[in-house]
């Protein structure tokens, strides 16, 4: 066909930001299911303090798209209601460090259900949490708590680190009968990617191998997978051949992946920003340690920020984990 016959372009896939993928993403569920609300603080008219709930409640209306009051507890208390009555509410926590006055409602009520009622009874509840430094945010709004949910039976802990991700696993958490976690790295809500919007939603029990390697494996999620990409984009100038995992999946692990890239490796660096202090990054050594032991050349090692509370913003460069320790990290794991 010639270009002056070719009939309109059929592609969708167009440019998104981090944070507009999520907005476009919970925009297709609420299209597709009138039972999806969405509702946390401000979420409605100013469309949420990073804006990925903008132009929802003016789409959809007050009743699918809720402003509620300054109270986290009452939030998921109200989405564990909805999820009962069938619907599949979808809350925001404001900010990471904001969770807690809800943290007895999701670990006592939330991930309990199902299995009280052995399997009965479904709460389809997804909860948004912005996650991470990197904004020079004041105490309580920056915090890496998916440890907390990810030790708790009977929840999902997803962590999105791309827009693509975003949109495809926002969809596929709305859709899942089970409660979900959904992390989303705040300091990356607007790195900009390619959206295919008419893409499957994605599994939420697999991890995503960004670029292979032979010398090494960086594991990471959701704000840290970009600072690996770039740590091995830096060891490849240096001769040395540095895969990276996404595991887009905290709970479950997808253990399999993690595995076949340790047993081609046999070196694997866990990156996280939370503490290394009982984070992630502590049972994926344990697992991959357990799983391969007479594969792996080196002991799995673990970059991330210190066993202490978020600093000020004028240190927090110095508290998150960034390139160069991702780089000491791999010498390390090669001097074995």
């Amino acid at each position: 066909m010639t270009a002056a016959t070719q009939g309109p372009s059929t592609t969708t896939t167009t440019t998104l930001t981090l944070g507009k993928a999520v907005n476009a993403g919970l925009r297709r569920a609420m299209t597709e299911d009138d039972r999806v609300i969405v509702m946390g603080e401000d979420v409605g008219a100013l469309g949420g303090v990073f804006r990925v709930t903008d132009g929802l409640q003016k789409e959809f209306g007050a009743d699918r798209v809720v402003d509620s009051p300054l109270a986290e507890s009452a939030i998921v208390g109200t989405a564990i209601g909805l999820a009962l009555r069938g619907y599949r509410p979808v809350c925001e926590i404001q900010f990471d460090g904001f969770v807690y006055p809800a943290f007895d409602q999701i670990v006592s009520q939330l991930a309990k259900m199902r299995a009280r009622s052995a399997g009965r009874v479904k709460l389809p509840v997804v909860i948004r949490i912005p996650v991470g430094g990197g904004i020079g945010a004041v105490e309580h709004h920056s915090e890496s708590n998916e440890a907390y949910f990810a030790h708790t039976a009977g929840l999902r802990v997803v962590s999105c680190s791309s827009p693509a991700d975003a949109y495809r696993m926002m969809r596929a958490a709305i859709r899942s009968d089970d409660p979900v976690i959904f992390y989303e790295p705040k300091r990356r809500y607007w790195d900009k990617g390619e959206v295919d919007l008419e893409a499957e939603p994605a599994s939420l029990d697999r991890a995503r191998v960004w670029r292979t390697g032979t010398d090494v494996t960086l594991v990471a999620h959701g704000p840290t997978v970009k600072t690996a990409l770039a740590a091995a984009d830096a060891a490849a100038e240096d001769g040395f051949s540095v895969g990276v995992v996404d595991l887009r999946t905290l709970a479950p692990l997808d253990v399999p992946a993690l595995r076949r890239c340790a047993e081609v490796t046999g070196r694997m660096v866990v990156v996280h920003e939370a503490s290394t202090y009982l984070g992630i990054g502590a049972e994926i050594a344990a697992t991959v340690t357990e799983a391969c032991f007479y594969a792996l050349k080196a002991p799995v090692l673990r970059v991330g920020s210190y066993n202490l509370p978020y600093p000020p913003a004028k240190v927090e460069d110095d508290f998150l984990p960034d390139v160069d320790r991702v780089l000491d990290a791999i010498d390390r794991a090669l001097s074995f």
